[in-house]
């Protein structure tokens, strides 16, 4: 039988599709095999509180992703571990390794572990995300609802800047539409050369689930916040607290804070003796906790009545030598009371 014209051209895009994704899907099985050993599931235990008549502290387990950067560096997102009082690393061999906070950043939700040794993995090489253009191939693994080493393949959406949690830092996220769910936070983004040029942050949607709405951090950003800088964690976990909310709780002008949720042990956060909020309400259909400290000045500097000064109360705190004096005021049960402690060595 003879073919038209016609049908030679459908039949010849459609043996080009078949090639290229053949091309498209090797190159992938290829890339991820050579960069899959560096990708970890991060477990973590952490304190929260019950209020049953009376605040019960309770441990609650999380799970979360991160990628090896270097011998005995794991970065991850800042509220996978922000909080957490135990923090164990596991290898795609089965290898388990206890690791510690070293420095993590809420307002950019990125984090950096130390693992207790170095391991002899391969670590991924973490990328220009300034080289990234919208619709390249992107892929993304992690442990989706516990799922460890999942792949799941997209392309570059978009770059977004959004202010983080703290007034007038600006953060851009890259967008993807390959799928993310809980467990993939702190996994690595991926590019075709298997350079990690993201950190998994959070998704929008309406379902609960994956729309094809994901964010990752910016490599460029995770670099200049963990890797350039001197950094150091916190081990607070707090609710901002401005506008309307702030008249609610009666927060003095200039009527701006932080409200202390979970607190993590051996912290510095813990040295400052926070009282975390414990009491859940329910505010314009938001579900918040109130009862602990609202965070209102680090070192002099007012939180402000947007939250604008976070960015210059951190780059106050990392200025400081280690084991400097760090004051701050906090609003405890109606009255103003300043804590003191030593930055971390």
């Amino acid at each position: 039988m003879l073919l038209l014209p016609h049908r030679l051209a459908v039949l010849g895009v459609a043996l080009q599709a078949v090639t290229a994704s053949t091309v498209s899907a090797q190159s992938i099985a290829d890339v991820f095999e050579r960069v899959s050993g560096a990708v970890v599931v991060v477990y973590t235990e952490s304190t929260e509180y019950q209020f049953v008549g009376q605040a019960v502290a309770v441990s609650v387990p999380g799970t979360g992703s991160g990628v090896l950067v270097s011998p005995n560096q794991v970065l991850t997102a800042a509220h996978v571990v922000q909080a957490a009082n135990r923090v164990v690393v596991v290898f795609p061999n089965g290898d388990e390794h206890p690791a510690t906070v070293v420095g993590s950043s809420e307002t950019h939700d990125v984090a950096m572990l130390r693992l207790d040794r170095a391991v002899s993995v391969t670590p991924a090489t973490l990328g220009d995300s300034n080289q990234t253009r919208i619709g390249e191939d992107v892929f993304v693994v992690g442990a989706p609802l516990g799922e460890s080493h999942t792949l799941t393949v997209g392309h570059l959406s978009a770059r977004r800047e959004r202010a983080g949690l703290l007034g007038t830092s600006r953060v851009e996220f890259l967008q993807t539409d390959a799928s993310i769910n809980p467990g993939n936070s702190g996994g690595p983004m991926f590019n075709m050369n298997g350079e990690v040029i993201g950190i998994v942050s959070h998704i929008l949607t309406q379902s609960g689930g994956s729309v094809g709405l994901g964010y990752a951090v910016a490599s460029n950003t995770a670099r200049a916040i963990l890797i350039d800088q001197r950094s150091w964690w916190s081990g607070l976990s707090g609710t901002p607290v401005a506008g309307p909310l702030a008249a609610i709780l009666n927060v003095p002008p200039p009527g701006g804070g932080i409200m202390v949720h979970s607190i993590a042990k051996d912290s510095f956060a813990e040295q400052l003796a926070l009282r975390p909020a414990v009491l859940p309400i329910s505010i314009g259909g938001q579900e918040i906790k109130v009862g602990g400290d609202i965070i209102l000045e680090v070192q002099g500097i007012p939180l402000g009545a947007r939250l604008e000064n976070g960015d210059r109360i951190r780059d106050t705190l990392l200025s400081l030598p280690p084991n400097s004096i760090v004051r701050v005021k906090v609003l405890r049960a109606g009255e103003i009371v300043e804590l003191v402690a030593a930055t971390p060595n």
